[in-house]
């Protein structure tokens, strides 16, 4: 039937190509202007050129920023007026910090004035910081604490799932909004796709306030996955909060001895607090479309000094610079002696690559941990394809082993830390809504390197000679996923 109409009509089949081919050119010029990083516009192109009409389909669902204006119109603008009103304190803790604590920062200044000029993050000092390993050391502290929750609770989720774990939270979040406490909770439509309408109806029923950031009508041809809000936060009364890389989810707390999880979390109480307000507001306003009541409840500026520990906070999301980016490059390019790196999925920026290179070369103690194994193979193999580059560069590669390391840390040196929610990944540090927590403390510091060293035991080290002798089309695989990186 189709070569008949064909016959007749000749000159169709060939009108459509010269069409397609217009429609490419005129595409391909749009990528070019639009896309900022030259990596992602080779792989776009190159999508469209070799993958005739799926190249083009997979543009328009991932590669177009439908949402720009407004989240640098309303977002922005909203971001703001939320600045404004904490502006005063973040000054003073700030400078009230850098002239107490000088000595102990010096050798970061770099950035901590970039995150601070960048993102108005303020170093703070008087905080206690507790490393909480995997899912159980989390949620037992996290019901802790919210039991004595008197003012507010505010949650911000990428994963939040309707299974055990999730309900116990939403029991305990729902006993709490019946006591008068208020409770915000936003999450992420495409990370919490199993949160189910009937918890989400439960929670509304007992007053608590609901909102999905980037709502999803139609999950297929959801662009907005570009900018997933991949941030895990719990704030207690303007004065608690818990970070990291731990979502609400059974598998976080091992259930099932096969399939164990490695991560981490962090639990802060102090002044550090209120710049996770002022993000978890941002996004709230955001998501709701008008602006809270700022009250200062939200906002714990009493004079309690809950500890010593420095504190200062990256940020990263589609409304502001790439703040963990760069504080990532200047941290590991201000390294003296190492750098021990944790990530789940390795498939860095260039800027940090070059970094990692560079001190590593330079004869500083790097390593890295990664999964043997991850829950992608196109990811695992863009992964692979920069381990050669590394070994060769002196970095120490370590693969995990005993299941799937899912924790972000960083650690520089003696006294710098970080424990964040931000992979190491395009994705995460140049669209997603992201939150690191740098930490300038020494005693951390050794917990988390105690940590670390514990973590080797159950890694194998790779040797460059012997991953130099994988098969052909493997390598030939890994390296074609990695043209595809920009995009995953």
């Amino acid at each position: 039937m189709i070569k008949e109409f064909l016959s007749q009509f000749p000159y169709i089949l060939p009108g459509l190509e010269i069409l397609y081919l217009i429609g490419v050119f005129f595409l391909a010029g749009r990528i070019i202007m639009d896309t900022k990083t030259t990596s992602k516009t080779l792989a776009y192109l190159m999508l469209i050129i070799f993958l005739p009409v799926a190249g083009i389909i997979i543009y328009f669902v991932f590669g177009v920023n439908y949402r720009k204006k407004k989240f640098y119109t309303f977002k922005v603008e909203q971001n703001k007026e939320i600045y404004a009103a904490v502006k005063k304190y973040i000054q003073k803790t700030h400078y009230t910090t850098l002239e107490n604590r000088v000595d102990e920062v010096e050798n970061f200044t770099t950035t901590i004035n970039y995150l601070y000029n960048a993102g108005n993050s303020p170093l703070s000092q008087r905080n206690h910081v507790e490393l909480l390993i995997n899912g159980e050391g989390k949620f037992a502290k996290v019901f802790e604490v919210l039991q004595r929750a008197k003012h507010h609770i505010h949650l911000e989720y990428y994963i939040y799932d309707n299974d055990e774990i999730g309900n116990r939270l939403a029991d305990l979040l729902i006993e709490k909004a019946r006591e008068g406490v208020t409770v915000r909770f936003l999450y992420d439509d495409m990370g919490s796709g199993k949160i189910g309408k009937k918890l989400l109806k439960r929670l509304k029923a007992a007053g608590i306030e609901v909102l999905p950031v980037n709502k999803i009508t139609f999950r297929i041809f959801a662009n907005r996955v570009n900018y997933r809000d991949h941030r895990k936060i719990i704030i207690v009364d303007g004065a608690e909060v818990f970070t990291g890389g731990i979502n609400v989810s059974d598998k976080y707390i091992n259930p099932n001895s096969k399939q164990y999880w490695r991560d981490m979390h962090l639990y802060i109480q102090g002044e550090a607090v209120f710049y996770f307000q002022f993000l978890f507001l941002s996004n709230w306003t955001f998501a709701a479309e008008k602006l809270p009541e700022l009250s200062e409840k939200y906002f714990d500026f009493k004079d309690k000094d809950f500890g010593k520990t420095i504190v200062q906070t990256a940020a990263s999301g589609p409304d502001t610079q790439p703040s963990i980016m760069l504080s990532t490059n200047a941290a590991i390019l201000s390294a003296k002696e190492k750098v021990y790196l944790v990530t789940p999925y390795f498939i860095p920026v260039e800027t940090v690559l070059n970094a990692i290179k560079q001190v590593a070369l330079s004869g500083l103690d790097v390593r890295l941990m990664v999964p043997k194994s991850g829950d992608s193979v196109v990811v695992n193999a863009a992964a692979y394809s920069y381990y050669e580059e590394l070994l060769e560069n002196k970095v120490r590669i370590f693969f995990y082993k005993k299941g799937f390391i899912h924790a972000k840390t960083m650690i520089v040196d003696g006294n710098f830390s970080c424990v964040g929610t931000a992979n190491m990944d395009a994705r995460s540090q140049e669209l997603n809504f992201e939150v690191n927590a740098l930490i300038f403390d020494t005693e951390i510091n050794q917990q988390l390197n105690n940590v670390f060293i514990e973590d080797m035991e159950d890694c194998e080290e790779i040797l460059l000679e012997d991953w130099r002798k994988r098969p052909g089309y493997k390598v030939f695989f890994e390296h074609l996923a990695r043209l595809l990186s920009p995009l995953i």
